[in-house]
């Protein structure tokens, strides 16, 4: 909550036309609306230890420090909790820092998903001009910035990599993190991605954030990039160019391509909008019920001279 009250000082004006009419009504109702998150939260089964995933495909053991929602709750978190549309592809889970949840507007949550593209080629891994390769993406954001504001979309400005991309490939594990700047935000978003190469795809990791989350991400993400491994029979190594199809992503591909924005950019950036808007109409609430009590303290204890200044004497 401490993040959404320093958010409210850029939203300072909006309150009051939100508030004009109704105000104790639109209380009562975003009050009402926290309850029901909070309770909500209760009711999740979080899980640590050794769970697999995607049928048996690949597995991640979660330590302490963190837990995790298996792909039923996960899609339900999503889609109700965070006010994302249905999708057909529900994730693999969810990950979040043992010390948030899921209703938690100040945290990050990394989600999890399988994306069945084949087998990813490496030899391009040290070929890549990260800088050359982040112009020609931000030439892309500004094309796609053109077609979101067409469909009346939030806009995102990419600014620089907040992590440049790494690819460790003797564990065919690839990750980086991009600053975005996006419209109706004061703070700009990290999303943190990762990929993990198996034998038919890649199981890959988002985590969206505000900047301000970047050090405790970055703090935990070896520990994250150990969680996640393909079960043997899946592995990098169990390619069988006989039988496998190869991905037409290569590793530079997946770090430009839009893969990212299916496999939750979206969906973690509309659970912070939406705690922002109900922090800001809460908070605004709580304002103005201060300031009314202030006034009906200065009425209760203001001085009324009486008619008669002789009385009680």
């Amino acid at each position: 909550m401490c993040r959404i009250l320093l958010l409210l000082i850029s939203f300072y004006f909006i309150p009051a036309s939100l508030f004009a009419q109704g105000k104790e009504d639109s209380i009562k109702q975003m009050m009402d609306e926290f309850k029901r998150i909070d309770s909500i939260e209760k009711t999740l089964h979080y899980k640590t230890g050794k769970i697999e995933l995607n049928g048996g495909m690949a597995s991640i053991d979660i330590p302490a420090g963190f837990k995790f929602l298996d792909p039923v709750e996960a899609k339900y978190v999503i889609e109700n909790i965070w006010g994302n549309p249905p999708s057909a592809e529900p994730p693999s889970g969810l990950l979040f820092p043992a010390g948030s949840g899921a209703t938690d507007p100040g945290s990050y949550a990394f989600v999890v998903k399988f994306e069945n593209m084949g087998y990813v080629k490496d030899d391009d891994a040290g070929k890549i001009n990260y800088d050359d390769l982040l112009k020609d993406m931000k030439e892309s954001t500004v094309k796609d910035n053109e077609e979101r504001r067409k469909s009346g979309l939030v806009t995102m400005d990419l600014i620089g990599w907040a992590a440049k991309p790494y690819y460790d490939k003797d564990k065919k594990v690839l990750y980086w993190a991009k600053e975005f700047s996006v419209s109706g935000r004061p703070e700009n978003t990290l999303n943190y991605d990762v990929r993990v190469l198996g034998r038919k795809g890649v199981l890959t990791l988002q985590a969206v954030s505000g900047m301000d989350q970047s050090d405790s991400v970055n703090r935990h993400i070896h520990d994250i990039l150990g969680m996640v491994s393909f079960n043997e029979g899946n592995r990098y190594a169990d390619f069988d160019a006989k039988t496998d199809n190869v991905a037409v992503w290569t590793i530079g591909g997946l770090v430009a391509g839009k893969i990212a924005d299916k496999a939750g950019f979206f969906a973690v950036i509309l659970k912070f909008l939406k705690y922002i808007l109900v922090g800001i109409v809460l908070v605004a609430g709580a304002t103005w019920r201060f300031i009314s009590r202030k006034k009906k303290k200065k009425k209760v204890f203001a001085y009324e001279p009486s008619g008669n200044s002789n009385q009680g004497n």
